[in-house]
């Protein structure tokens, strides 16, 4: 059954959407630490988002155009045992993500643009205990950086807003165990990922001229109290991660994933922002994120001594209709499909695709929050591949 599990590892690089379940794109995966044997494995996805509306009637009614750009997926990963009991692995992910570009067709939010990169090292041991039991945990070094522009009649004042936070790292922890049968291809295992804090340097600019060059008039101020660059402390969540699998047949696999993270705990407040909100220094955030849940299950099938493959469903709840610009999706249902051939004993190819349903959402800018366009009938289409080497 263990190469149905190269199937599974291909479709979670194919994810729903750079927004579904806040900023995820890879899920954290530690299904490596579980591979039979010493292996390897390089991956690769890329997404194609579909993501539009109109503007509301009040600023014309006009179309965005496309607001979500294409965007890939790498991984790599090793795991070794040392000995029957005890086993690493390390691995390269891109954690965390955005792209998102409003064309200045929309007249309510044309220009505003989130582009968010992250980059995480993780290593990771897990020790057999005694019964099925084991245990597993490591550290995890990750970098993020973002570059945000509020664009367009709904922001206001703020029209023409940009802040700039440049790559900062830190080191978070991660903890776990897990049960297995191998006679019935049972796994169950939970792991916990600690958030991690980084320290951004941010630039920020209006209109491109550095705030702590504006006109204290401009602002309403006696003077102008503000400095163009500060630093902004960022946290990425905490999460929880449930994977299982369990054989239900001969040659069939039943398996799936409950993930939580914690992203109302995302805060990124950049001072000039925050503080030309209401006077006040408070935590006013570009972000507005709700803590929340990823869930998929799907059956693998051997079709023969090479050949297997699988079908998977996810979904992810919709909440407010009212959502932030630089996410202007609300839920997701998807199918995903894939393949997975061993070429020899040692070498393996994979490949998955997925679609999904984005749920309908409306961008709002405002205090009280208010509706700036209707975003309804998006989609996304995704394949990813890997390649596994056991040595």
């Amino acid at each position: 059954m263990k190469k149905l599990f190269g199937t599974v590892a291909v479709l979670a690089l194919a994810p729903a959407m750079a927004g579904a379940l806040g900023l995820d794109r890879s899920g954290q995966p530690v299904t490596l630490l579980f591979e039979d044997g010493n292996y390897a494995e390089l991956s690769f996805g890329r997404v194609f988002p579909s993501v539009d509306g109109n503007d509301v009637a009040a600023f014309g009614g006009s179309a965005t155009g496309e607001v979500a750009n294409n965007f890939s997926q790498v991984g790599l990963g090793v795991k070794y045992d040392l000995n029957d009991q005890l086993s690493f692995s390390l691995n390269f992910d891109q954690p965390y993500g955005s792209n998102v570009n409003y064309p200045t067709s929309s007249v309510a939010l044309g220009g505003t643009r989130a582009v968010v990169d992250s980059r995480s090292i993780q290593a990771l041991a897990r020790y057999k205990l005694n019964n099925g039991f084991s245990v597993h945990g490591g550290l995890r070094y990750q970098e993020i950086q973002a570059d945000v522009t509020l664009g367009g009649a709904a922001y206001g004042p703020l029209n023409g807003y940009r802040a700039q936070f440049d790559s900062d790292g830190d080191l978070g922890y991660v903890l776990g165990a897990a049960y297995e049968r191998p006679e019935i291809a049972l796994r169950v295992a939970l792991t916990y990922f600690s958030g991690t804090s980084h320290d951004l340097p941010t630039s920020e600019t209006l209109n491109g001229v550095g705030v702590g060059a504006l006109p204290a008039a401009a602002l309403g101020l006696p003077i102008n109290p503000f400095s163009t660059t500060s630093v902004t402390k960022v946290d990425t969540p905490e999460a929880l991660n449930l994977d299982f699998q369990t054989g239900i047949m001969e040659d069939t696999l039943l398996f799936g994933s409950v993930r939580y993270a914690w992203y109302e705990d995302t805060i990124v407040s950049p001072t000039f922002f925050d503080t030309i909100q209401d006077g006040v220094v408070d935590g006013d955030s570009l972000t507005d994120i709700d803590d929340g849940y990823a869930l998929n299950i799907g059956v693998g099938r051997r079709f023969t001594d090479k050949l297997s493959g699988s079908i998977a469903f996810g979904y992810e709840r919709s909440g407010d209709d009212l959502v932030s610009p630089l996410a202007p999706t609300n839920g997701v249902k998807s199918i995903a499909l894939g393949l997975s051939y061993d070429v020899t004993e040692q070498f393996n190819l994979s490949g998955g695709v997925r679609y999904a349903k984005l749920g309908d959402a409306m961008p709002e800018t405002g205090t009280p929050d208010t509706a700036r366009a209707n975003f309804t009938d998006n989609d996304v289409f995704a394949v990813g591949f890997s390649v596994g080497y056991s040595f």
